[in-house]
């Protein structure tokens, strides 16, 4: 998994990259779908060509093993 770990609050990051914003905008569809069926919410910022999406658990202050386990499965999205 290549995702960036950052801080304030601890989460996990990646940016997706896409060649239009169209493809951008359905990527963040899919993964609000995902979300919505786990009933965990990403951060989700949407720009031209690009999303980044950022997992962390609010409640525990930080990554958790659920977080973990979306960002594998944003991949598979992508």
């Amino acid at each position: 998994m290549d995702w960036e770990v950052r801080q304030d609050p601890e989460r996990l990051y990646k940016a997706f990259r896409f060649p239009d914003f169209r493809e951008a905008l359905a990527f963040a569809n899919r993964v609000g779908e995902l979300a919505e069926a786990h009933h965990h919410h990403p951060r989700l910022t949407v720009e031209w060509g690009r999303v980044a999406v950022e997992w962390w658990t609010h409640s525990a202050g930080g990554i958790t093993e659920k977080d973990r386990e979306m960002a594998r499965l944003t991949d598979l999205l992508g």
